[in-house]
């Protein structure tokens, strides 16, 4: 995905030249530079499916009007009349229904890349929120966060390279390729965007399961230590 690896090398570069902020890492866990990499492109690939898909509805709305000119005509017509003026005219408004069928299998396959493109970007607002409770919780050692850190990056690597896959589903439109060989392969980014969220959640399910435990185990501790000063 070009656009993707331009962004990245300009944000890396500004990190070289001005330096990544002074923060610990268990602050930061997933450099800013990844998110904004990830962000950037999930708002310039929703950007450019919103485009298709106006530019597809319109086409829409016209072969919708043609179709409506057409039956309103058959409507006018006496029964005995329609079946021979609809095989005249099947050839003439052929090419309008199938063109009509053609654009909204394609809309569809529009609105599934729209979807795919959200998917990713809810990745980001699902680590963002449950990594803030991870580390203002002090529930997790210094080993227990690095370690988390490593896991947390390695799904947002696999979500940058899911953004290339997106771009290649996106461009798939304009390339001759037929309905079938475009939703493979939308089907297949849908499957590996899927999976790298389900991941996260996963991950991040696990993490505040142990930390509601030790707020918890804190809490039961607490008690035992007030009533055990009570009674002296």
């Amino acid at each position: 995905m070009k656009n993707v690896k331009v962004l990245k090398t300009i944000l890396l570069a500004g990190l070289l030249t001005f330096g990544a902020p002074q923060m610990p890492r268990t602050e930061a866990a997933v450099p800013a530079y990844i998110l904004e990499i990830i962000r950037q492109g999930v708002k310039k690939a929703i950007v450019a499916i919103d485009l298709k898909i106006q530019r597809m509805q319109n086409n829409t709305i016209w072969l919708q009007n043609a179709q409506k000119v057409l039956e309103n005509a058959l409507n006018k017509l006496k029964l005995s009349e329609i079946a021979e003026w609809g095989e005249r005219q099947k050839e003439l408004y052929g090419d309008y229904y199938e063109g009509l069928w053609k654009v909204k299998s394609v809309l569809s396959q529009y609105q599934k890349v729209r979807d795919i493109a959200r998917m990713q970007g809810r990745l980001v607002s699902e680590y963002q929120q449950a990594w803030q409770i991870i580390v203002g919780s002090g529930n997790f050692s210094a080993k227990e966060l690095r370690w988390m850190e490593k896991v947390y990056l390695g799904i947002m690597d696999r979500s940058i390279e899911n953004l290339e896959q997106l771009t290649e589903a996106i461009q798939a439109f304009n390339l001759k390729m037929n309905d079938g060989e475009r939703l493979a392969l939308i089907d297949r980014v849908e499957k590996r965007v899927r999976f790298n969220l389900t991941d996260l959640m996963r991950f991040n399910e696990r993490n505040l399961l142990i930390n509601r435990q030790r707020s918890y185990a804190k809490g039961e501790i607490k008690t035992l230590n007030d009533i055990h000063h009570e009674k002296d």
